[in-house]
């Protein structure tokens, strides 16, 4: 009989974004951010244990269920479900971790959050990338593994492009994810493909650090206001790109329109 894994822990993680355009032309940035991991069914128990945390009410920082899923505020874990469902997937008392910049001063604009699934014996079964646009949209990409990964394991898959994100990248794309499970390091790319070749370049890294009020006033002094920031950014590279002669995309692929 197999040993089940050890569960991760809740933890913080310190590190960068990097987006890398390669057509028409080059252009790179990198910001500072810090990322949030935890068990959402846990988050009450961290707001409990935290006084600059909390779980559905406004804090330093916090989470709130209407940020992601069905976004209407209902618990988290139903709409994960359901997605693993339709994709075939079921997972009796499964755990699931969250990945996600947290809310600072009641604020947050979450690009990408990751879901992972793991089943009973702490195996990593699914993965759900929520990706979500400045136009108050967002979509989930479900990805379902049928073997085991060990912490250095790297895991690999791809999804054709369902969705509007850069008003200068097109539809007709396809995605290569690439991650490690959240460790001591914090590892994810993902490399954007039209037919003629890669478009774009991104990756998200950190080192882990742990989950309590010390950390998260660090986090504080590190990275102040960084969902303002965060938001900010995206509209300023977008100015730089439009300077750069980038031209905007349609919201359907050029072979349907």
């Amino acid at each position: 009989m197999s040993r089940a894994a050890t569960p991760p822990v809740p933890a913080l993680y310190f590190g960068h974004v990097m987006h890398c355009r390669l057509r028409p032309f080059r252009h790179r940035f990198v910001y500072r951010v810090f990322s949030l991991f935890a068990d959402i069914d846990s988050l009450d128990l961290l707001s409990a244990s935290s006084r600059l945390f909390s779980h559905n009410r406004f804090n330093l920082f916090s989470v709130m269920d209407r940020d992601h899923g069905a976004a209407d505020g209902s618990p988290i874990r139903p709409w994960i479900e359901a997605q693993l469902a339709k994709a075939g997937l079921s997972l009796p008392h499964c755990r699931l971790y969250i990945l996600c910049f947290p809310r600072m001063f009641g604020y947050v604009f979450n690009p990408l959050t990751v879901f992972f699934c793991y089943d009973a014996d702490a195996e990593l079964r699914a993965l759900i990338y929520e990706v979500r646009n400045t136009f108050g949209e967002k979509h989930p990409y479900v990805v379902t593994l049928d073997r085991r990964h060990s912490p250095d394991t790297l895991i690999t898959h791809q999804r054709n492009k369902e969705f509007y994100v850069s008003p200068f990248i097109e539809m007709n794309m396809r995605y290569t994810f690439r991650l490690r499970l959240p460790g001591k390091k914090l590892s994810l790319m993902i490399r954007e493909h039209a037919p003629e070749g890669e478009v774009l370049i991104a990756t998200l890294t950190g080192g882990q650090q742990p989950f309590n009020d010390r950390m998260l006033l660090k986090a504080l002094f590190l990275y102040p206001l960084m969902s303002l920031k965060v938001i900010a950014a995206i509209h300023f590279e977008a100015w730089r790109l439009w300077r750069k002669g980038a031209k905007l995309a349609g919201r359907r692929p050029a072979a349907a329109e």
